[in-house]
C-alpha cells in the first residue's frame, strides 16, 4: 500500500475506533444498570460501522476513483446499507445521553419523517450533480465530505422510519409504507436517468473507462443498474421487516391491554402502544409493573379485610 493510500485510510479507521468505543462504553453502562442492549442490535451497529470503514479502504476506494459503478456501489453501501445497520443498533437508552443535550432538539426536528426524507433526497441529488460528483473524485477532502453526508442523511432517513425517537401520531402503518415507496421513488428516478441517458454526465471517468475497454456510457448505465437492483432488494427486505414488526407490536399491545383488563388495572391504549413500539424489553417492563401493581392491590385488599374483621 502506498504512503498516499495509507494516509487516506487513517481517518475512516480512527472514526471507526471512536464510534465503536463510544458504543461499547454506553452498552456497558446500560448492562450494569440492568438494561442490556440486545446482542443482535450490537452486531448490526458493529457491522454497519465496519462497513463504512471497509468501503473507504483499498481496493474499493481506489476503484471508486476510476470506475463510476464502483463509486456508486460505495455510495449504496454507505448511504443505504451501513446507515440502516447503524440505526438497527440504536435504542432510546443508547441515545439517551445525546437526547438530553440541547443539540438534540435539532436532531429531533431533522428526524421527523417529512424533513428527514426531504433532506436525504436533496443530499442524494446534490452529490450526484456532475460538478460535485467529479469534484469529489478530484479532491479527497470533498470525497470524505460526500461520504459523511451520505452516511448522516441516510441515518436520519432510517431513524425517521424505524429509529427509537418518538414518531408523529399520523405516522402509522400506511404512512410508513408510503414513506418507503417515496424513498425508492427518489432513488429510482436517479437510477433510471443514469441507465437510459445518452449523455455522459461524469467525463472524469472517460479515460479510465477507455483503458479498461469500457465506454463511459456503459459504466454510467451499470452504475444506474446497480442502484436499481439494490433498491428492489432493500425495499422488499425493509417492507417485510416492517410488516413483521407491526404484527409483533400489535400482539404485544393487545396482550398488555388484556393483562390490565383481567386484573382490573387502568392502562391507557396510548401507553400500551408506546411500550409495544419501544420493543420487547419495554413491553416486559410494563408487564412486570402491571403485575406488581396487581400484587400491591391484592395485598392492600387483604390488609383492609383483616382490619375490618
Amino acid at each position: 500500500m502506498s504512503a498516499l493510500h495509507l494516509g487516506e485510510s487513517v481517518p475512516p479507521v480512527l472514526a471507526t475506533i471512536l464510534y465503536l468505543l463510544a458504543y461499547r462504553v454506553r452498552s456497558r453502562q446500560l448492562a450494569g444498570a440492568g438494561r442490556p442492549v440486545a446482542r443482535w442490535r450490537t452486531c448490526c451497529l458493529v457491522m454497519g460501522v465496519l462497513l463504512v470503514a471497509v468501503v473507504q479502504l483499498p481496493p474499493l476506494d481506489g476503484l471508486a476513483d476510476t470506475l463510476l459503478v464502483a463509486h456508486m456501489l460505495q455510495h449504496i453501501l454507505i448511504g443505504d446499507i451501513a446507515s440502516l445497520l447503524i440505526v438497527f443498533g440504536l435504542t432510546g437508552p443508547v441515545l439517551a445521553p445525546v437526547l438530553r443535550t440541547r443539540a438534540s432538539r435539532a436532531l429531533r426536528r431533522a428526524c421527523t419523517p417529512l424533513v428527514a426524507l426531504a433532506l436525504w433526497a436533496v443530499d442524494l441529488y446534490a452529490w450526484h450533480l456532475p460538478i460535485l460528483y467529479q469534484l469529489a473524485i478530484r479532491h479527497d477532502l470533498v470525497h470524505a465530505c460526500e461520504h459523511a453526508c451520505l452516511l448522516w442523511f441516510g441515518t436520519l432517513m432510517w431513524l425517521a422510519l424505524i429509529g427509537p425517537l418518538r414518531k408523529p401520531a399520523w405516522f402509522g402503518g400506511w404512512s410508513r409504507l408510503v414513506y418507503v415507496f417515496g424513498m425508492r421513488l427518489v432513488g429510482a428516478v436517479l437510477a433510471n436517468v443514469l441507465i437510459w441517458a445518452h449523455t455522459v454526465f461524469y467525463p472524469v471517468y472517460a479515460s479510465p473507462d477507455a483503458r479498461r475497454g469500457l465506454s463511459p456510457l456503459s459504466d454510467q448505465s451499470l452504475a444506474g443498474g446497480v442502484m436499481m437492483v439494490e433498491q428492489v432488494f432493500l425495499t422488499t427486505a425493509v417492507l417485510g421487516w416492517l410488516f413483521v414488526r407491526w404484527a409483533r407490536q400489535e400482539e404485544d399491545r393487545q396482550s398488555l391491554l388484556d393483562l390490565a383488563a383481567r386484573h382490573g388495572l387502568g392502562l391507557g391504549a396510548d401507553r400500551a402502544d408506546r411500550a409495544a413500539r419501544a420493543g420487547t424489553a419495554a413491553t416486559a417492563r410494563l408487564r412486570e409493573q402491571l403485575l406488581a401493581a396487581d400484587g400491591r392491590s391484592e395485598h392492600s385488599a387483604r390488609e383492609a379485610e383483616r382490619s375490618r374483621s
